[in-house]
């Protein structure tokens, strides 16, 4: 007998069906609506329609074009997070799972390679939906950016581990921001209000692209910057705005422990 469970999305009393919440993942995950079409094996149209049935519902857009493609917006990006961590909830095939953000994808991607470890998940996403991922143990170890992100976690026992640090830039463009939604945005926004310096957050974006692109000020940690090849001009030095990036796991999991030992060798700072 083969038995499978499908979760079931409801937003605003409507149903969205698990087919059009895979196209969104697609097009987050990809960064354009034919490279989503391409992955999921269907047209360019059908995709753009899955889209537009989501988006009908949400009453809301869920994706915004920019210069470099399809991105999520903030709506597209909640509804796409709860789609994958719903479906991760009911599977009974469950590997071995990382969580991270953008911001340590590649160091993540070059630990693994240099164990030779090809059969793990990761997920890339910002800090509270890999908090809440290690909180309903649907993953063996998240890297987590903000610290206070911790405080979330710290109840549940799981063993937690400074692997490194990072500093940030902080390209000043005048008063109205433009935020991340990685890295340790929450310190850097104390910084200035230690500064007692005026300032407006007026936008958001889970993109790297849009925000360089945004004339906006901002504030981005300096290690995804060199990773990218970026050099961006910081009205501060990048170490005043120093944070930690911590391992939180699962101790009792030896593979989980040659990770932190081969980020700890790195000596990320």
């Amino acid at each position: 007998m083969d038995i499978k469970v499908r979760t079931e999305q409801i937003i605003n009393g409507q149903s969205i069906t698990n087919r059009q919440l895979e196209a969104l993942w697609a097009v987050g995950k990809t960064g354009s609506m034919s490279a989503a079409a391409k992955k999921l094996g269907v047209s360019v149209p059908v995709i753009h329609r899955y889209v537009t049935n989501i988006e009908a519902i949400a009453g809301e857009a869920v994706t915004k074009s920019t210069p470099m493609g399809t991105t999520l917006t903030p709506a597209g990006k909640e509804i796409s997070d709860m789609y994958v961590a719903a479906e991760a909830r009911v599977r009974d095939d469950r590997g071995f799972t990382v969580a991270c953000s953008p911001v340590t994808e590649d160091l993540m991607m070059s630990v693994f390679s240099s164990l030779k470890m090809t059969d793990v998940e990761l997920v890339v996403s910002d800090d509270a939906h890999n908090a809440r991922m290690m909180i309903e143990g649907l993953a063996d170890m998240a890297l987590i950016d903000d610290p206070l992100y911790l405080f979330d976690i710290d109840e549940y026992g799981y063993s937690a581990e400074e692997i490194g640090y990072m500093g940030m830039v902080y390209v000043d463009n005048g008063p109205s921001f433009i935020r991340y939604k990685y890295g340790a945005q929450r310190v850097a926004f104390m910084f200035l209000d230690t500064l007692n310096k005026p300032y407006t957050v007026d936008a958001e974006t889970y993109s790297l692209s849009e925000m360089l692109g945004s004339n906006k000020s901002f504030f981005v940690d300096e290690f995804l910057l060199t990773r990218k090849g970026l050099r961006l001009k910081s009205a501060v030095d990048p170490k005043v705005l120093r944070h930690a990036i911590t391992a939180v796991y699962r101790s009792e999991n030896k593979t989980v422990m040659k990770l932190v030992n081969a980020l700890k060798a790195r000596h990320i700072d």
